[in-house]
């Protein structure tokens, strides 16, 4: 009889199991209950004890796994010519007293000459921030921020790449927040990463690139120069009220940052595609406020991966690794950026790590890699599983090499002496590493970046 109920009651407790969880949870949970039920036939008498620790695992592993995630939309308006609505905007808004942001060379270029326009012809007043830098610095950020905080300002608008929305963000956070020190809103462990409460101004962005997407997520990214190493602040109360995006803009970029812009779009397509899946997270947040911009592959994201990665695949050939790579760098000055400090792009520094990475995460979901590297041009019809880190490390070697990409960290400045200091950037780089497919040591580290040294 002890036996009959025993056996009702994992029943039900498994068709609980399926409902509620992944596959991967499921055959977790199996092979622990499995377990549990052979202890049964060897000590009858420890059935209660049993049930409720197969009951108590259950509740366990739900609280402790993320089993939902959260999309939270952007507001996008698209089109040739967009910008010249801006004032009209503004002037719907109440805005009384504007922050525009942009950097020195976008100040002399026509999408900041159609937004000044714009808000002329519709009475905005505004003061102009141009100072912002090329790969912003937690000093390019302060220098911002103590320029909003001094405005006072009711609405601000970014004009340029990721560097100049992201600073805007960050001055619009902190302006907000006049009691806050620098690092309370930092990602952890280099910040506090403390959740943002205050109200933000509104923010409408208006990208002058093709890669960032700064324009449509709550992140603003900037090199920590004490660490040597980039981070940022991640909070969906970042996420600008408005993108403009004019497609016209993108006429401006010189080739060089064309194509760095769609290696950007190339590796975060990637990264997101083959990211942990977002219900083997953990743990889970205890309030909704504290869960993180960064939550995993989910079937949403998954379709937007896919269709950029369909884009790069069609257009690029016309036109948590990267971050110490352009936080570290020395004296590289990128082609066809007007700046006058030592930059690597963003998009080059993921790209130049893709190949030795991807074949190292692949084995934690293959079809994932080899569906990408079909994507990107690659027959796998006879490729096996076991092959889909090299031929999609192979693929991306070849994208670059056909777009003559630097040939590896080498080629940009860095040597094998600078690999401990690239693995310590990369350490405290939680907000994304965590999300990799694959659990990574500090040795593991040091050889991914060894094997970018050179990619050809």
């Amino acid at each position: 009889m002890l036996n009959i109920l025993f056996y009702t009651l994992l029943h039900e407790i498994q068709l609980f199991i399926m409902k509620h969880f992944s596959l991967n949870q499921c055959q977790s949970l199996s092979i622990i209950m499995n377990l549990n039920i052979q202890e049964l036939h060897h000590n009858i008498k420890d059935l209660y004890t049993i049930i409720i620790i197969n009951i108590i695992i259950i509740v366990v592993i739900h609280f402790i796994l993320v089993v939902l995630f959260q999309m939270a939309c952007s507001n996008i308006r698209y089109g040739a010519e967009v910008t010249k609505e801006i004032g009209m905007d503004l002037q719907n808004m109440g805005a009384r007293n504007v922050c525009l942001m942009t950097d020195r060379t976008l100040s002399q270029l026509p999408p900041v000459g159609v937004v000044l326009d714009s808000l002329t012809k519709h009475g905005v007043e505004y003061k102009i921030y141009e100072d912002v830098r090329v790969e912003p610095t937690d000093k390019s950020f302060k220098a911002a921020i103590d320029f909003a905080k001094q405005g006072h300002f009711d609405v601000y608008v970014a004009v340029g790449g990721g560097s100049v929305i992201d600073t805007c963000k960050a001055a619009n956070l902190y302006a907000s927040h006049p009691e806050a020190e620098f690092l309370d809103f930092v990602n952890a462990p280099i910040g506090k990463g403390k959740p943002i409460t205050a109200s933000l101004k509104p923010l409408i962005a208006v990208p002058t690139t093709a890669g960032t997407g700064s324009e449509t997520t709550g992140v603003a990214i900037f090199d920590f120069e004490n660490l040597k190493a980039k981070t940022g602040i991640a909070n969906r109360a970042l996420k600008p009220t408005l993108g403009m995006v004019d497609p016209l803009h993108t006429l401006h970029m010189p080739s060089r940052v064309a194509a760095n812009s769609g290696f950007d779009v190339l590796c975060h397509a990637l990264e997101s595609f083959t990211a942990l899946p977002y219900n083997l997270r953990s743990p889970c947040p205890s309030n909704p406020i504290n869960r993180p911009a960064y939550q995993g592959s989910n079937p949403i994201s998954d379709v937007w991966a896919r269709h950029a990665l369909k884009i790069v695949a069609k257009y690029l050939k016309r036109h948590g690794m990267s971050y110490p790579i352009a936080g570290n760098v020395k004296t590289h000055r990128a082609r066809g950026y007007n700046v006058e400090h030592p930059i690597v792009p963003h998009g080059l520094s993921v790209v130049l790590t893709s190949p030795a990475v991807f074949a190292f995460t692949a084995n934690m979901c293959p079809e994932r890699h080899l569906e990408a590297a079909q994507i990107l041009g690659t027959d796998v019809s006879n490729i096996k599983k076991d092959d889909a880190g090299r031929v999609l490390a192979d693929t991306l070697r070849s994208i670059l090499y056909d777009l003559e990409v630097e040939d590896g960290l080498f080629a940009i400045g860095y040597t094998k002496e600078d690999i401990p200091s690239l693995v310590k950037g990369t350490i405290p780089q939680e907000r994304v590493t965590k999300l990799s497919p694959r659990a990574h040591t500090e040795e593991d580290l040091t050889a991914l970046f060894a094997a970018s040294m050179k990619l050809y």
